[in-house]
């Protein structure tokens, strides 16, 4: 990571000698009065008058000199750029795999447009903030199958929460054992420390072959951390409930069952957190907590280079006091 160049004076105290050059230029313009003899007469008739434009630039001898202090306090405050370069060296990351529920009831729509859509959006954001981590991706219903295995590419993981859908592709259902047991299977060999399950569903388990209970303990065994998200509303929600001769879905009212206790002791046996979101902004919060809580350690190492401005100002300095010396000695032949 560059940061942009940073101009500083190392030691601009010096700047305080500024206030002694009007003291100088009333001093040098003292002296320059008292090295001019003057002679008054009260005709110049008789006298050969001369054209001669030195001693009107005599002055100017002045003026290098005070530009020359200027620039040497200048000098003596050190102007130089800063340039601070960071480098991160990426540490070992977070192995997440995100088992999602595409059941029937993912299209309730009590979260906006409806649950899933609202799901993908927030899960985007979360993958994208995740830039050290291997993601994978799991979807479930009455079975379950890896949609995306472990990856570093983001476009990937993107593209396929995207296209996250309820086709029936799969058998109807909430499978949360077999969808927790595939996301294990994913993270189980994972060479990383900190490895992650993030189940999500809106239901109760109903269907699959493997139960969540002993998913569970697959997951304790190799050292994985479930955090368990139920997903919708207390009460009622407007939920699919069958489907018109056009294909379209019909809506009604059903009660929203959410088996709570399993996902609490899924997450609590695991280390993880159990989290009821209600909301589309609920959800926002809780990926948010758990961006938070799964932090991939990162070192950086910071350095700095620094380039000195200082000597310009005395290379010009000394020029204008030289240039100064060799006018006076030659074209003015005179000490002010």
């Amino acid at each position: 990571m560059m940061i942009p160049l940073q101009f500083e004076f190392v030691n601009p105290e010096f700047f305080w000698l500024f206030l002694l050059l009007p003291v100088a230029v009333a001093w040098f313009f003292w002296k320059y009065k008292k090295s001019t003899a003057s002679v008054k007469l009260s005709s110049l008739k008789g006298f050969k008058t001369s054209s001669n434009w030195l001693p009107k630039f005599k002055p100017v001898l002045i003026i290098f000199r005070l530009i020359a202090l200027s620039l040497l306090i200048i000098a003596m405050a050190r102007p130089r750029y800063v340039d601070n370069t960071s480098k991160i060296k990426k540490t070992e990351g977070i192995d997440i795999v995100m088992a999602v529920d595409v059941s029937g009831s993912m299209l309730a729509r009590d979260l906006k447009p409806n649950r899933l859509e609202a799901l993908k959006s927030v899960a985007t954001d979360f993958v994208m903030e995740r830039p050290n981590d291997r993601i994978g991706i799991v979807i479930y219903a009455g079975e379950s199958y890896t949609q995306v295995p472990l990856t570093t590419d983001k476009n990937v993981i993107v593209n396929a929460i995207e296209n996250i859908s309820y086709g029936g592709a799969i058998e109807d259902g909430t499978a949360i054992g077999m969808g927790l047991a595939t996301a294990v299977n994913r993270l189980k060999d994972s060479p990383t420390e900190s490895k992650v399950v993030i189940l999500l569903t809106d239901g109760v388990n109903n269907s699959g072959v493997i139960d969540p209970k002993i998913a569970t303990e697959l997951a304790l065994e190799f050292g994985i951390k479930v955090y368990s998200i139920g997903l919708g509303t207390t009460g009622m929600a407007l939920s699919p409930v069958a489907i018109n001769p056009n294909g379209s879905f019909r809506y009604a009212n059903v009660p929203v069952e959410i088996d709570e206790e399993l996902l609490k002791e899924i997450s609590q046996l695991t280390g993880g957190i159990y989290f009821r979101a209600a909301s589309t902004s609920k959800l926002e919060e809780i990926y948010d907590e758990i961006n938070k809580l799964e932090t991939t350690e990162i070192e950086e190492f910071q350095f700095t280079s620094y380039e000195e401005k200082f000597r310009p100002f005395l290379l010009v300095a000394g020029g204008l006091l030289l240039f100064e010396f060799l006018l006076r000695i030659t074209l003015f032949r005179s000490f002010i």
